[in-house]
């Protein structure tokens, strides 16, 4: 996340700016460069890290135990072969940890589309002082305090629809990752590949969804809008291309992240498999 963070700005802008405001990738980096500074990239950072923090936890948590239930009741199905999950199982899985995740987290994902997009509230300075550009705390205050508790959970819809993208990526994953152990044991380094290649499949798919979220996102309390009228009005007044704006940067992002979360989880997970058996030798000795 830390890593490729820039590119997020970059795609959260193009999201939520009109189709005629859209300049080139580049020239979008650029102008927040010479307006803000290269902190304009990373603006809303530290709740993104805290997001994601929080969301990968909440994800894996009740995927695993999902993924666990269904295994254990493969193994005392009847006339079941493997104890491997099928394409609908995982799909299961996946929606059931996607949807705890989106009722959870959306409130900070509200809070750093704000910051990233630049249209939360700015802290006065003082005389010919460049005004301050808010704390993640003091964004979550005054959309508190302006719009309501609500308007932490705005795009909560969309973001549920949305919980199609990490059931696709998972299911993409696990087949191909089923697949490959078939002839070989999958090394991290597989798992980076694999991750890269569900995940760009899953964000090409529901990255419409992604923007109508993060124009809800930014919606005043006046502005608000359903998903079904945000959606309308973008192809009114935008067309289809106002739905992919900033697709670029977005994949590029998520492709890179994904990858390497996959090859760090499998990465992770060995090496504590490892260290929980050397210890266990230990103390039986």
């Amino acid at each position: 996340m830390a890593l490729t963070y820039p590119l997020i700005t970059l795609s959260t802008r193009a999201q939520v700016e009109s189709k005629k405001a859209r300049t080139s990738t580049l020239d979008a980096a650029r102008a927040i460069i010479a307006r803000e500074g290269i902190s304009g990239l990373y603006a809303g950072l530290d709740s993104a890290l805290f997001g994601i923090s929080v969301t990968n936890f909440v994800y894996y948590y009740w995927y695993e135990w999902s993924r666990g239930a269904l295994e254990r009741r493969a193994a005392v199905t009847p006339g079941r072969a493997s104890r491997r999950l099928t394409t609908l199982e995982s799909m299961l899985a996946g929606a059931i940890a996607g949807s705890a995740t989106v009722l959870i987290t959306n409130p900070i994902w509200v809070v750093n589309t704000r910051m990233t997009a630049r249209k939360g509230e700015e802290l006065p300075g003082g005389a010919g002082e460049k005004q301050k550009k808010p704390s993640t705390v003091a964004t979550f205050a005054g959309i508190v305090r302006n719009e309501g508790l609500s308007r932490l959970f705005a795009g909560v819809v969309p973001a549920l629809i949305l919980v199609i993208n990490p059931i696709l990526q998972y299911t993409i994953f696990e087949q191909l990752k089923n697949a490959l152990e078939k002839r070989r044991r999958v090394t991290p380094g597989d798992s980076f590949v694999l991750g890269a290649v569900g995940k760009l499949l899953a964000t090409s798919i529901t990255y419409p969804y992604i923007t109508v979220k993060s124009r809800m996102h930014v919606a005043t309390k006046e502005g608000q809008e359903t998903m079904g009228s945000t959606l309308r009005r973008i192809l009114r007044e935008e067309g289809w291309g106002g739905l992919y704006g900033g697709i670029g940067p977005k994949v590029t992002q998520s492709v890179i992240t994904a990858a390497f979360l996959f090859a760090f989880k499998d990465a992770l997970y060995e090496s504590s498999v490892r260290l929980r058996r050397t210890l266990a030798a230990r103390k039986a000795v």
